[in-house]
């Protein structure tokens, strides 16, 4: 497997899950004061500052709000990392043998309902020498920012236990629906020893359906160490198109593809 060298703290669970809920305490015990002390326009005015920042930690898929987020890797050396979600699909073979031609290695974030029903391209991705992330179990795709604690546990437990069954070993990271995650997948993530994975290059392959539209979006972002965004299965029916393309601009860029070492 073509890897890069990761420092120690590249591979980062959470470390205090709940540490979010006294400064959102705080922050609401401040809104009454300030309500109390200045009427109702400052405390609303206050309130929906705080809320807005909360938010925003939700819904800003680099955000490190509520937990670490690796967005790039640190590196000066001339790679990207290729992370390609919600397989497995029919686009996965031939994703697999585009990646073989140019040489190049990914992460899969597979969903787990969807792995359960293509056990065999799961191990192929194994057997091929790529790396298996979780990408939950059902895909919830509208909600997944807004689940509570119980639904966002099953959603990364049952994806755990699925791909740890079929690619040999549990996954060590994880990619939020959409991106999107509130404050309670900290723990579960803490819990299974994964890592939360966004991005800093994407072309919006899931709704795009013109490739070349996609890898030059893609290429506006290409820097060393760059989180590539990718996706298969999609409706339009071009993603392995768009990577056949994306492949050829990264090698004339002169960037190899690789993962992170465990």
């Amino acid at each position: 497997m073509i890897q890069v060298m990761a420092p120690p703290d590249l591979h980062r669970p959470p470390r205090r899950p709940h540490a979010w809920l006294p400064v959102a305490a705080a922050s609401q015990l401040l809104v009454g004061l300030a309500w109390w002390q200045w009427g109702w326009p400052a405390g609303v005015a206050l309130l929906l500052a705080t809320h807005g920042v909360f938010f925003w930690g939700v819904m800003k898929p680099g955000s490190r709000l509520f937990a670490p987020v690796l967005t790039r890797l640190p590196t000066r050396e001339p790679v990207v990392w290729l992370t390609i979600d919600d397989g497995p699909s029919d686009d996965t073979g031939p994703i697999l043998d585009l990646l073989d031609a140019h040489a190049a290695k990914a992460t899969f974030f597979l969903v787990g309902e969807r792995a359960a029903r293509r056990p065999e391209l799961v191990r192929e991705i194994v057997r091929r020498g790529h790396e298996v992330g979780n990408h939950s179990q059902r895909h919830p795709q509208a909600w997944f920012w807004a689940l509570g604690p119980r639904r966002m546990r099953r959603e990364v437990a049952e994806a755990q236990g699925v791909l740890t069954a079929l690619a040999g070993t549990p996954p060590r990271w994880f990619r939020a629906v959409v991106g999107m995650a509130n404050p309670f997948l900290a723990a579960p993530l803490r819990e299974h020893g994964l890592a939360r994975v966004a991005w800093s290059a994407r072309g919006f392959d899931a709704l795009e359906p013109e490739p070349r539209k996609v890898v030059a979006r893609i290429g506006r972002d290409l820097r060393p160490g760059a989180i590539v965004l990718l996706h298969e299965g999609a409706g339009h029916g071009r993603n392995v198109e768009v990577l056949g393309l994306l492949l050829e601009r990264v090698a004339e860029l002169g960037y190899r593809c690789v993962v992170p070492e465990p």
